[in-house]
């Protein structure tokens, strides 16, 4: 390389600043990551992938995936919401088992503050099932994902999905307390979620203005 060429390489990397990935509220505010850039703009749309552990500290959460997209930037700091997490390909393999069934229930559902989401289920069960008990338990699924949707807020839809998982309570819970009485269970829980949508009037502040989140997530 050329010294020409180092010295443009080393002024772009001037114009850059560190900007601080921060949690939402629901997920304590915390930062975790920074990312450097030279227009605080170009953050906006940005994901961040982090793990359930990275927030709570417990070893046992490593195998939920999160992702965070930035949807504003005041000073340094970049705010976020969470776009979507899935269980890891690692941990779902493990929950399969030989002479088991395995029930799966995609849904889209809309919060009660206009955040559309796509939620998905799984239930593994202790033994073979009939067609009969999956359509009984899927119905379960969709129900109960249909009825917090319809009472939460998407923050307090996380909660239920994510945190409310991993302390046994929440989605996962109420739809295992549910099936169980269709057929024996060994696990139910949210396995991926992805946004969809969000309100416009969630707006970005940059130093250079006032920008628009984007309404959709994808």
């Amino acid at each position: 390389m050329s010294k020409a060429s180092r010295r443009r390489v080393k002024d772009k990397w001037r114009l850059k600043e560190w900007y601080d990935i921060y949690t939402p509220p629901y997920f304590g505010e915390m930062n975790v990551s920074s990312i450097p850039c030279a227009d605080p703009s170009k953050l906006i749309g940005r994901v961040v992938e982090n793990t359930l552990y990275d927030i709570t500290g417990d070893f046992s959460h490593q195998s939920i995936k999160l992702y965070f997209l930035v949807i504003k930037v005041e000073g340094t700091k970049a705010s976020t919401l969470l776009k979507g997490h899935e269980y890891s390909a690692d941990y779902l393999r493990s929950l399969v088992r030989r002479g088991t069934g395995r029930i799966d229930c995609i849904y889209a559902v809309t919060t009660k503050d206009k955040f559309t989401t796509r939620i998905s289920t799984v239930a593994f069960t202790r033994s073979r099932i009939k067609s009969s008990q999956e359509h009984a338990i899927r119905a379960v699924m969709r129900n109960a994902i249909e009825e917090k949707a319809k009472n939460l807020n998407y923050d307090q839809l996380c909660h239920e999905m994510i945190l409310g998982s991993a302390a046994k309570a929440g989605i996962g819970s109420d739809i295992y307390n549910l099936a169980k009485k269709i057929t024996p269970l060994r696990h139910v829980g949210v396995r991926k979620s992805k946004l969809i949508s969000f309100p416009i009037k969630l707006m970005s502040k940059t130093e250079k203005g006032v920008k628009e989140a984007p309404p959709k997530a994808s």
